[in-house]
């Protein structure tokens, strides 16, 4: 049984949506796809496991570290670490 991550709404308006996101170990977003530019700032520094269309990869996330992806990104984020991890996520509405 996967373990939903945890997703708490910061900030909804016409420019931007934040939200907070965490990991107990193993949790996962679920598959998805963005339909906006975003911007992580990582929270806590580890590794997360990323299932995407052409495979499987780990990378690492250091806090504070910041990056952003294009719209269409297709994704499940998984948390591979024994703690748990956590990020903020910023979509670009405009």
């Amino acid at each position: 049984m996967t373990i939903p991550a945890r997703s708490t709404l910061q900030i909804d308006n016409d420019r931007v949506r934040v939200t907070e996101w965490r990991f107990a170990p193993g949790a996962s977003t679920g598959y998805h796809r963005h339909e906006m530019e975003y911007v992580v700032v990582p929270l806590v520094t580890g590794r997360v496991r990323l299932v995407e269309p052409d495979g499987t990869r780990e990378v690492e996330m250091k806090a504070g570290v910041s990056y952003t992806r294009p719209v269409g990104v297709e994704h499940d984020v998984i948390n591979i670490n024994d703690y748990e991890y956590a990020f903020i996520e910023v979509e670009l509405k405009t």
